[in-house]
C-alpha cells in the first residue's frame, strides 16, 4: 500500500475524535470540483509514505489519537484497504472511512467484519445530474444507491455530504437528495473552494469516459445561498449542517 499523504493531526475530520488522516491515490470518478487534482489524476507524481512508515507513526501516536481517517481519492479502490484497515484496527485505533459510494460490496465486507467506526459517503447531486457532477459521460446510479441504503442501515455513525459549487448544483437538486435520503442522520452541505487544483482546470480533454467539463468557471455560493440549500434539505435529516462558509 502506498500512501500518497499523512495529516498528522486533525480535530476536525472525524467528529468527536483527535485524529489522523490518511490520503490514498486514484479516484474512479472526475468531479469537476475536486481540489485533488494531482491526487486523483496522477496519484504517481504524489510524495508517497510507505505502510510501515505510516504504522511506526501510528504506533507513537498510542494514548495521543484516537482514530484513522481514510480517504482519497477514492479509498476503496486500494486492492488490500480490507487487510490496511484491519491492521489500523488491531493496533487500536478507530476508523473513519470517506467513500464516493461507488464499491458497495467492498463497503459491505468492511461494515459486515465492524471494521469501521464511521462513514462519510459523497453526494454529488441529485440522482438525475449525477454525470455531469461525477463529471463522467456514462455512470449507473445503481452503486451510489445502494452504497448509501446500506450505510443507513448499518448501525454505524454516518453523515452524508455534498460539496455545492454553482454551475454544478441547484436548489432543485438539493430537494431531490432530501426525498431520496429522507430519515438519515447527518448530512451537510459542503462550501465550493476555487483554486488552481481543480480538475476542471487541470484535465480539460475527454478521455477514458470523461464528460467534457465545464467551458464556464464553477464558482462559490454566498453563505445565504448555502443556508438556503439547508433549509431546503432539513426536514428530512437528523441533522444539517454548513461547512465551510464565510
Amino acid at each position: 500500500m502506498i500512501i500518497n499523504g499523512l495529516q498528522k493531526t486533525t480535530l476536525l475530520d472525524f467528529p468527536g475524535r483527535v485524529a489522523c488522516t490518511v490520503f490514498f491515490g486514484g479516484c474512479d470518478l472526475r468531479c469537476p470540483f475536486c481540489h485533488n487534482a494531482g491526487l486523483v489524476l496522477a496519484p504517481q507524481d504524489e510524495p508517497f509514505v510507505s505502510e510501515e512508515e505510516f504504522f511506526r507513526f501510528l504506533n507513537k501516536r498510542q494514548g495521543i489519537l484516537d482514530g484513522v481517517c481514510v480517504t482519497g481519492g477514492e479509498p476503496l479502490m486500494q486492492r488490500d484497504i480490507e487487510r490496511f484497515i484491519m491492521r489500523i484496527k488491531e493496533t487500536g485505533f478507530l476508523v473513519k472511512l470517506d467513500t464516493n459510494g461507488t464499491f458497495p460490496d467492498k463497503l459491505k465486507a468492511l461494515i459486515e467484519k465492524g471494521l469501521l467506526d464511521y462513514i462519510a459517503m459523497d453526494i454529488k447531486s441529485s440522482l438525475k445530474n449525477y454525470k455531469k457532477a461525477v463529471g463522467l459521460r456514462d455512470f449507473d446510479t445503481a452503486c451510489i444507491i445502494s452504497s448509501a441504503d446500506m450505510i443507513m442501515q448499518s448501525g454505524v455513525p454516518y453523515e452524508f455530504r455534498t460539496t455545492a459549487a454553482k454551475g454544478l448544483i441547484e436548489a432543485s437538486d438539493f430537494a431531490s437528495i432530501g426525498e431520496w435520503l429522507d430519515g438519515a442522520e447527518r448530512y451537510f452541505i459542503q462550501a465550493f473552494r476555487d483554486g488552481d487544483t481543480l480538475i476542471y482546470k487541470t484535465a480539460r480533454t475527454d478521455d477514458s469516459g470523461r464528460m467534457p467539463l465545464p467551458i464556464s468557471p464553477l464558482s462559490e455560493f454566498t453563505a445565504e445561498e448555502l443556508r438556503a440549500f439547508s433549509d431546503i434539505v432539513r426536514p428530512h435529516f437528523g441533522e444539517v449542517g454548513i461547512r465551510g462558509a464565510d
